[in-house]
């Protein structure tokens, strides 16, 4: 070949292949748009792994497939076998090299949370599985997917159906963890949520409040903190503000150290849990004040925000959590009691607060999602019990609206009154239970209305007394015959045997101490009769039978 042929071919191959770079710009320009556009995710170079998975994933580029293939082969070899512990690291690199496959990373959470949770024998040890599989979609996954409504609804339902449900046994073991958790950050008292979301947030928000010529910034030059961070840290450390900090500002500083106090806090949320107050005030001011402590109130967050991030703010998935949730935070979404100690105990009553949000949610649902019949249904459902609840704990207004609108969803449905429909509902419960079943029923409402006493929930209380005295009644009466010849012991008995046990051994020394104060506070002569406060000859409390 001539060298003028030579230079040809060069220059002919070097416009080639100009032309075809200047098309593959163009193209990527163009697919640069269109992720804009239609809120794709980038699936470019991994983050945070190990240095030689990040080296294959950059030399290999799209063979990286092949390697994520080879790790999937080997959690699942390692599940067969039991060994558990590698497969989170596994399934760390495996979101890496798959950052935008929600669908594996789901599986992944889902697989850790519930199958691999349910082989361990110890509370302990399925919690630290539920977590992980927690910690892989809220710590990782929703970082390279933060418009994922899949994700959102995935880790909402964890939340929700793992540790908010009581199909697994270790349920009050994770329902008392996860209170835990929360209350370590903020406290056992409910928050001042509002103040957390005013608080100023991160680095960038401390400096913009405090100045160099504050005297925050002073102290903290006393004090030998140099920056948020060092000061946050410090925080952490003692739990609360450092000594040194304190002794530096002085007295008359109140106001700045519960500012401070919020703002550390709500940081801490954000940090360790990825809650942003201000979007958990904007929950409440929506729905009503959750108790955010339990797993309910964590699930509506996520719903929430999977709705917040995606798009197009619509996601069936999500909306049908936000329901759910809510109805359960009316069921049982306040926290009288936890046990961070065994963590074995829990007591939980309805969250009245959230009552008309529940109704609502169900109504905008169902209008939004062309008048499902299911969101129809739920919300009938949900009328009905909360007109019981309503009922029960003495809101009888309250009660008495929901039922006529309950009437004029179901025509003809209701004709009783409302008293009537109540207590025919709690009827059915136990119209065909055995004596031993309606003793436990009765018994059981007994001992929850004296756990109530105890923490304070006099509403409570009563209303579990009262359910128990009038299952006793409507059971004795439609089982005459059978009561004649074994029927159930005088309610005063039943009543007895259970303060007894609960004086003896079933609750806590403190606890004991409280009761036998609450009852010798509503029973004086109980005192007088035994010497000692709260010593039983009486089986009831007045007002109560």
């Amino acid at each position: 070949m001539s060298k003028f042929r030579r230079l040809v071919m060069y220059f002919v191959l070097a416009l080639v292949s100009a032309v075809l770079l200047l098309g593959v710009g163009l193209v990527e320009r163009r697919l640069d748009r269109q992720i804009q556009e239609h809120h794709l995710r980038y699936t470019g170079q991994v983050k945070n792994a190990p240095a030689l998975v990040t080296f294959t994933t950059v030399a290999l580029g799209s063979f990286r497939g092949l390697i994520a293939d080879l790790l999937w082969l080997r959690a699942g070899s390692l599940q067969e076998k039991g060994n558990y512990f590698e497969m989170v690291q596994l399934a760390r690199w495996l979101v890496d090299l798959q950052p935008t496959f929600s669908g594996a990373t789901a599986y992944l959470a889902w697989n850790m949370a519930y199958n691999i949770s349910v082989t361990c024998s110890s509370p302990a040890e399925r919690w630290r599985w539920v977590n992980e599989g927690i910690k892989l979609l809220r710590d990782r996954a929703l970082d390279y997917n933060p418009e994922d409504p899949l994700l959102y609804r995935e880790l909402g339902w964890i939340f929700q159906h793992k540790v908010g449900n009581i199909l697994d046994d270790a349920n009050l073991y994770y329902k008392n963890q996860l209170a835990s958790q929360i209350i370590a950050v903020v406290g056992r008292d409910n928050p001042d949520w509002k103040e957390l979301a005013a608080a100023p947030v991160g680095e960038k928000g401390f400096d913009a409040a405090y100045p160099a010529d504050s005297p925050l910034r002073k102290a903290m030059a006393e004090a030998k903190l140099e920056n948020y961070d060092e000061l946050f840290a410090a925080y952490l450390e003692h739990r609360g503000l450092p000594p040194a900090l304190l002794a530096a500002l002085g007295p008359g500083h109140e106001e700045l150290i519960r500012k401070l106090t919020w703002e550390f806090q709500a940081d801490e949320l954000r940090k360790k849990f990825k809650l942003d107050a201000r979007l958990i005030q904007k929950i409440n001011e929506k729905y009503g004040d959750l108790d955010w402590r339990t797993p309910e109130a964590q699930a509506i967050y996520w719903a929430t925000l999977g709705l917040e991030k995606t798009p197009s703010h619509r996601d069936l998935n999500c909306e049908r959590m936000i329901t759910q949730g809510l109805y359960e935070t009316f069921r049982s979404g306040r926290l009288l009691m936890i046990d961070d100690k065994d963590f074995t105990n829990l007591v939980a009553v309805p969250n009245l607060n959230v009552i008309d949000a529940v109704k609502k949610a169900y109504e905008d649902t169902w209008k939004a999602n062309d008048k499902d019949s299911t969101f129809r249904s739920a919300k009938i459902n949900f009328m009905k019990e909360a007109v019981t609840i309503l009922f029960n704990y003495g809101r009888f207004s309250k009660a008495e609206e929901y039922y006529q609108e309950l009437r004029k969803e179901e025509p003809g449905s209701y004709r009783e009154s409302m008293e009537e429909f109540v207590l025919n509902r709690w009827a059915e419960d136990v119209r065909d239970a055995t004596v031993k079943k309606a003793n436990s029923i009765i018994s059981g409402l007994i001992f929850q209305s004296l756990y109530y006493l105890v923490y304070g929930d006099e509403d409570a209380a009563l209303a579990n007394e009262r359910i128990a005295r009038f299952i006793y009644n409507k059971y004795q009466q439609e089982n005459a015959d059978i009561q004649q010849r074994v029927g159930l012991a005088p309610y005063a008995e039943i009543k007895r045997t259970v303060v007894e046990n609960c004086l003896n051994g079933a609750f806590t020394p403190t606890m004991v101490m409280i009761l036998r104060a609450k009852l010798a506070e509503e029973m004086p002569e109980l005192k007088q009769e035994t010497g000692k406060p709260g010593g039983l000859t009486l089986p009831g409390v007045p007002g109560r039978n």
